[in-house]
């Protein structure tokens, strides 16, 4: 499945909910989903920078894909990171770098969560596309 499809799923799951808070609910919910990242993981190499909580991102190319793996302390941001893990893990570096960050706006984050989170998000994907331009 392509990434523009992935997001496109995404945004029909949270068209389903006609309020904010639910939608927040939900991205919640999609934390619990979460695979805990290994304890290997959660040192100062993998903490993201620019996040309001703490976050750590392990990405591998394997097989010529791109795999992410994460975790976070808080149940919104391991449901945020669960939706990008969705978004773009699996796919080949060009796949990624070939989508426009603009594309998630269809999501409407910025109507759900803080500006701070929002930020966190942007460290996120530049994390993501940097890793893929590396490899």
């Amino acid at each position: 499945m392509s990434i523009s499809n992935e997001i496109d799923i995404i945004k029909d799951e949270l068209s389903l909910f006609d309020d904010v808070m639910d939608k927040y609910e939900y991205i919640i919910e999609l934390g619990h989903s979460l695979a805990s990242l290994s304890d290997n993981y959660k040192n100062d190499s993998y903490l993201l920078q620019g996040c309001q909580s703490q976050v750590w991102l392990h990405l591998y190319l394997k097989d010529a894909l791109v795999h992410i793996e994460a975790d976070g302390d808080a149940l919104i941001v391991r449901g945020l990171l669960q939706v990008l893990i969705r978004i773009y893990s699996k796919h080949t570096p060009d796949e990624i770098l070939q989508t426009e960050l603009g594309e998630l706006e269809k999501l409407g984050f910025s109507e759900i969560i803080s500006s701070g989170r929002q930020n966190g998000i942007a460290s996120m994907l530049k994390k993501i596309y940097s890793f893929a331009k590396s490899v």
